[in-house]
Order: C-alpha cells, then structure tokens, then sequence
C-alpha cells in the first residue's frame, strides 16, 4: 500500500520538545508530575518527553507504563489471542499528582478512556492532562489532547503508522491509504492500532 512521510525524525524531535516545553508553561514547572505512558509507543514518547523536562528543568520526573487492554470496550471484537498484554508499572502511585497521559495517535479516543478508567484504579489523581504525538481527528468520544505535535485531519481509508526508533529503528510517521476493495476492518478493530 502506498505510504506518504507526515513527520520525519527531526519533525518528531521537534514536536516533542515543544510538547514538553507547553507541559512546562502550564504546571508552571514540573513538580508533582507523573508521565504515564501508553503501551506501547506511548511509553517511549513518555520517556523522551521526561527526558526533556529534566534537560530544561534539571529535575527528574517519573515515568509509569499503562496497558488498557482489559479496560477497552471494544475487545469482543478481537479474539483473545490478539489481546497481547504489556506490563502496567506505576511504582510511584499517582494519589494527588498531575498526571500527563501520552500516547502516540489520538483518533476516536477509546484508547484514552480505557487509560482514564485503568489510571483511577491505581489512585485519584489531581488532574489527567493529555499529551499526543499526532492527533488524526474521527472522536467517538468527547476526548480532547492538552499537547498535540501535530494535527492531522485524516480520511477513514487512511492509516497512521508512527515508527519510533526504540522500536521500528527509525523515528517517522507515515500516511497510509488502504484499499477500500479489500473487505474494511471496522472502525473498533482497528482502533487500537491506530492508537497504540
């Protein structure tokens, strides 16, 4: 299928800079933060935006992973052999602290209500912020990013691929258009892979 670069390894350094400095300006510093990364390339954005922060603020904020899979509510309509589970690790809690949830795409914002419902069962947080590498618009759900890298106003026969060094060897995200021919996934089915 034919793919279109949307961002390039500069591109996506420089959004998640200015990610991290946006983050800065609106809790006037970085106290009390937790950054709570959605598996899976949500947890590697999470950690390059606390390593900004420390390099602009010289203070280390903590970094927790998150895995929504039981907590979506579209999974009836994958088996479970496709529902992979990644580790949850929230050692620091997050009872009373501003949390900023990151993930890589926001598109119906599904992904992001199962982190709000996973995040209250470890805590009541202070506030949820919301921090997103590339935001494709079609919400289902009146969700909406604090920090966006970019905006990317998408077709439904279009598909986002973010690929991330620490796990794709390279740092870009693409526009895929799929064939609409071919019998067409639902939109629930495809969520996830949008998201994550």
């Amino acid at each position: 299928m034919p793919e279109r670069q949307i961002m390039n390894q500069e591109d996506v350094r420089r959004a998640l800079t200015r990610v991290a400095h946006e983050i800065l300006e609106h809790n006037r510093g970085a106290e009390e933060l937790v950054i709570v990364g959605i598996h899976t390339r949500g947890v590697h954005i999470a950690r390059r935006i606390a390593a900004n922060l420390a390099e602009f603020e010289d203070i280390e904020v903590p970094v927790a992973t998150l895995d929504v899979s039981l907590y979506r509510d579209d999974n009836r309509v994958r088996s479970q052999s496709q529902t992979k589970l990644q580790p949850t690790d929230i050692p620091m809690g997050i009872q009373g602290m501003r949390v900023v949830l990151v993930d890589d795409v926001l598109y119906t914002g599904r992904t992001i209500r199962a982190a709000m419902d996973a995040l209250v069962d470890f805590g009541r947080p202070q506030q949820i912020q919301l921090a997103i590498l590339l935001d494709r618009g079609h919400r289902e759900l009146p969700i909406r990013a604090d920090y966006v890298g970019q905006n990317l106003p998408t077709a439904f026969n279009e598909r986002v691929k973010v690929r991330l060094m620490e796990t794709d060897g390279a740092d870009e995200v693409a526009l895929i258009l799929e064939d609409l021919d071919v019998e067409e996934e639902s939109p629930e089915e495809s969520n996830k892979e949008q998201e994550a």
